[in-house]
């Protein structure tokens, strides 16, 4: 096994968005709708704007990990005078891949999307599994969020 790191494209959309639906059903989403439609749409207009990246973690042609970087802009405040700031999604890794170090790179990578972005925060509403992983990053509670100053 040799994990690779390389950003999405167009042709791992429908991969990406099962994981991201596993995802959300680990973390107890109730599923009542058919949400593949909206995923779908809105990671090929993002990503076609640069105002979504997210990097993947592959063995061999297996996506084994993914992350996601949505970027917004709000009026600046004090803790991100650029108002800029990095919204964190779809950090998922296939259970038989965990404890390897993945997720940590995953996160690395889309962090570093986010400063090259410009972004002043990434933010994070954070599941029960992913809050020492993000924390051990350096990221802080902020009410309902997670925060990571860059």
């Amino acid at each position: 096994m040799e994990i690779k790191y390389r950003r999405l494209t167009s042709d791992d959309l429908d991969r990406f968005i099962s994981m991201r639906i596993n995802q959300l059903r680990e973390e107890g989403a109730k599923e009542d709708i058919d949400l593949r439609p909206a995923l779908l749409d809105y990671y090929t207009r993002h990503m076609a704007d640069g105002t979504f990246v997210s990097w993947l973690a592959v063995d061999g042609e297996r996506i084994v990990g993914t992350s996601g970087m949505s970027f917004v802009e709000k009026s600046p405040y004090f803790g991100c005078p650029s108002g800029k700031m990095g919204l964190l999604s779809s950090m998922y890794t296939d259970p038989e891949y965990r404890r390897q170090g993945i997720a940590r790179e995953l996160l690395s990578k889309v962090v570093g999307e986010a400063r090259r972005y410009g972004c002043g925060t990434v933010q994070i509403t954070a599941s029960d599994m992913g809050v020492l992983l993000y924390t051990d990053f350096g990221f802080v509670k902020n009410g309902n969020f997670m925060q990571y100053k860059l």
